[in-house]
C-alpha cells in the first residue's frame, strides 16, 4: 500500500512553517523561514513526491499560529508522530521531551533520567538533534545542566531556542526542576 505523502506550508508572525506528513502522522516540520521558496525547498529535499495541501492537519497548523503569536499553546498529544528508523531509546526520549510543558525546560540529563537512563544526557543531546518535528516534540525546551541553551539543529540554530524559550517564558528563568505535566 502507497503511502501518499503531503506537505502544507503556512504564514505565522516569525515567518512561514512547513508540515510534511502521511496519512496516519506527522513526518517533520520546519522551523519558519522568511522566505515561503527556500522552506518549500527545504521539505521537498527529504520528500520530493510530496504533494501540497494546504488544509494538512488544520487544527495544528491553527495552534502553530497561535503559538508564534505568543499564545500558550499545548500540542495536540493524540497527533501521532512517525519515528520510523529511530531505536526504542530514542523513541522513549522523544516520548518523555513531548510531555515538556509550555515554558519549562530540562536538562539533558534530566530527560535521560526521565527516560530511564540517567547515564545518558550526550545521548539525549544527539537524539535532540536528530528530532525531525521541532516544535511539536519541543527539544528547544532542553538545555544544559548549567542553564545554558546547548546546542539547536534545527532551521535557526540556538538564536531560535532562545527566541522560542524567551517566547514562552518571557522575564523568567530558563530552568526549572518541576517540568512535567
Amino acid at each position: 500500500m502507497k503511502k501518499y505523502i503531503r506537505y502544507s506550508i503556512f504564514k505565522t508572525k516569525w515567518g512561514y512553517f512547513g508540515l510534511t506528513a502521511i496519512e496516519n502522522g506527522l513526518l517533520r516540520t520546519h522551523l519558519p523561514l522568511s522566505n515561503r521558496h527556500s522552506l518549500e525547498q527545504n521539505l521537498l529535499k527529504c520528500y520530493p513526491e510530496a504533494k501540497f495541501d494546504k488544509n494538512l492537519f488544520r487544527d495544528l497548523q491553527n495552534q502553530i499560529i497561535a503559538y508564534f503569536e505568543g499564545s500558550y499553546v499545548d500540542f495536540d498529544k493524540d497527533i501521532d508522530i512517525q519515528l520510523d528508523g529511530f531505536s526504542d531509546f530514542s523513541k522513549k526520549v522523544l516520548g518523555v521531551c513531548r510531555n515538556i510543558r509550555f515554558g519549562q525546560t530540562v536538562s539533558y540529563g534530566q530527560l535521560a533520567k526521565k527516560a530511564g537512563s540517567p547515564a545518558a544526557a550526550r545521548a539525549v543531546g544527539g537524539i535532540m538533534a536528530k528530532n525531525q518535528t521541532p516544535l511539536i516534540i519541543p527539544c528547544h525546551r532542553v538545555i544544559r545542566s548549567d542553564s545554558q541553551l546547548g546546542g539547536f539543529s534545527a532551521t535557526g540554530g540556538t538564536t531560535m531556542k532562545g527566541k522560542m524559550l524567551q517566547l514562552e517564558s518571557p522575564g523568567t528563568s530558563l530552568f526549572s526542576k518541576d517540568f512535567m505535566v
